[in-house]
């Protein structure tokens, strides 16, 4: 039989990296494809927009966790 395999924090914070970077590519998309249609109301693309910034703060949070400070 097959044990289970344990993810230390730094594998879950990888994966659940990756996961976000790909939430936050699929927005730019959409984001993209809505201004360029013409279709997306304001609303819309606003919180499409802030859902993006969201993203990006939560990356930029996880980055910081996994890349040591190095002071020079």
């Amino acid at each position: 039989m097959n044990a289970p395999m344990e993810m230390n924090t730094e594998d879950v914070l990888r994966v659940r990296l990756e996961v976000l970077r790909r939430e936050h590519r699929d927005l730019d998309d959409a984001i993209h494809a809505l201004e360029a249609s013409g279709r997306g109301d304001q609303l819309t693309l606003r919180r499409l927009k802030k859902r993006k910034l969201s993203l990006k703060d939560a990356i930029a949070r996880i980055e910081d966790r996994l890349i040591p400070d190095i002071i020079a």
